[in-house]
């Protein structure tokens, strides 16, 4: 060869001399192959070029096996956000089974109280997005590469259609005849509650019905938080007919509170839920999301991170499952 190299036996180049031509270490050249951070763009222009002089060719299998086994993942969660809860449970199950098909290490990254990771891995997966989310600016000036579970311009996010799902449940309860509804939510800096909020709005908007300020109850994305919101205002003399619960917890928590007052569920008020939760929502007028899905999609968006492809996002469709928890408005 012109560059006076040899090649291995077999004829082909080998990771060794393309980092002696280029002067640098075989690590620097693994980091470039696998598009890691941490290498000088003039540097990796070396790497590059001694590739293309040697006309290396990685062997794919084993680059694939070899970047797999030292990839760590982590999961971060967004300051406030609940973890013991079983949505979440279900989406780091599905979570852990998807990054396991493709080798990659999954570390649970613990939060500081400035709401930033407290500890950086090759790639993160940041959940419990909110406003004014420090993580964001903060990875992508250290250039980490990460997926957000919620959304963000110029970030690869992905994130159930929580606002179509907020906007077809309060439909539902509207072509049913109920006109004053309540919504128990969460925390409203939360993307996903405010985003379901939004569409509980617009959908009384786009009925001509003007909501209440005391319409909107703090469940605290809790079963007892919720049964202590509804009963109160059930005590309180509300009059609602139907109420929109965020999430199927709080949704346990309202029709609990309905039955202590003495409210049939759905003859006296309906309740419609989100999330359909496996056993919690057999019953339950709920919206559905694709947890599986969600958790696939971030896995795959990560993946192309990894590799410096263009930044995207997706959007995971809903569904309303009309069960036995809503019914006609009486009178």
């Amino acid at each position: 060869m012109s560059n006076g190299l040899a090649k291995s036996a077999n004829g082909r180049a080998t990771i060794g001399e393309v980092a002696r031509l280029a002067g640098v270490s075989t690590g620097t050249v693994s980091r470039v192959l696998n598009n890691r951070n941490g290498v000088h763009a003039r540097t990796r222009q070396a790497v590059l070029s001694a590739m293309q002089s040697l006309e290396y060719r990685p062997d794919q299998a084993a680059r694939e096996l070899s970047f797999r086994q030292t990839t760590k993942v982590g999961l971060s969660v967004g300051l406030g956000s609940r973890r013991l809860i079983p949505f979440f449970m279900l989406f780091l199950e599905h979570l852990i089974t998807e990054l396991q098909i493709d080798g990659y290490r999954l570390e649970e990254i613990p939060t500081r109280k400035d709401g930033l990771p407290e500890r950086l891995t090759d790639a993160m997966i940041l959940h419990g997005a909110h406003d004014d989310d420090p993580r964001i600016h903060y990875l992508q000036k250290q250039k980490i590469p990460f997926v957000l579970v919620g959304h963000c311009e110029g970030t690869r996010w992905v994130m159930p259609d929580d606002y179509n799902g907020g906007l077809e449940a309060t439909r539902h309860l509207i072509r049913l005849g109920h006109k004053e509804i309540l919504h128990v939510s969460g925390l409203m800096n939360n993307q996903t509650f405010h985003d379901r909020y939004r569409g509980f709005q617009d959908a009384l908007k786009e009925a001509g019905i003007k909501p209440k300020r005391d319409w909107l109850l703090d469940g605290d994305f809790a079963t007892l938080a919720a049964y202590r919101a509804v009963r109160k205002a059930y005590e309180k003399d509300a009059k609602a007919s139907a109420i929109f619960a965020a999430s199927d917890e709080m949704a346990l928590g309202t029709i609990a509170a309905l039955e202590d007052v003495g409210l049939k569920v759905p003859l006296d008020v309906s309740v419609v839920g989100f999330d359909d939760l496996p056993e919690i929502s057999e019953k339950l007028t709920t919206v559905r999301q694709d947890i599986q899905a969600l958790a696939a999609r971030a896995v795959a968006l990560l993946k192309e991170g990894l590799r410096g492809e263009a930044v995207r996002h997706e959007l995971i469709p809903v569904q309303l499952m009309v069960r036995g928890t809503t019914a006609r408005k009486r009178g």
